[in-house]
């Protein structure tokens, strides 16, 4: 139902770095960069979806109250692995890897803030 979605950040160039980390265990890359924005996706071997990607990044005042974004895992090692690298590249520990019971039985999510204090989260709804 949602073709794309973005967020303001303080540092264009710095949160391209984290993004482009945190979001790469998820298969998202660059798919456009622009002097004030970047678009991030998972490329689609079928050529379909949108070119410019799903997530947009654009320099400017990072919105109030913050904005929660999940994206979709296709493993929980995926989700493991975002995690990880979303720490590594600069984020803050917001709930680690692990079934969320209360959303459903197969809800295994981690929630990392990003630089501009985002809370943004990984999600795998599968059984295994």
């Amino acid at each position: 139902m949602i073709d794309h979605t973005g967020i303001n950040v303080r540092d264009l160039d710095y949160a391209k770095n984290f993004y482009r980390a945190a979001l790469a265990p998820l298969g998202y890359t660059i798919l456009k960069d622009f002097p004030n924005a970047a678009g991030f996706g998972a490329p689609r071997p079928d050529g379909g979806g949108d070119p410019g990607g799903d997530f947009w990044i654009s320099q400017g005042t990072p919105y109030e109250p913050r904005s929660h974004i999940a994206f979709s895992a296709q493993t929980r090692h995926d989700v493991e692995a975002f995690h990880q690298a979303a720490l590594a590249a600069g984020g803050t520990d917001n709930g680690g890897p692990g079934i969320r019971a209360h959303y459903h039985a197969n809800y295994y999510a981690a929630f990392i803030l990003d630089p501009d204090g985002y809370n943004i989260e990984a999600v795998c709804h599968r059984e295994i």
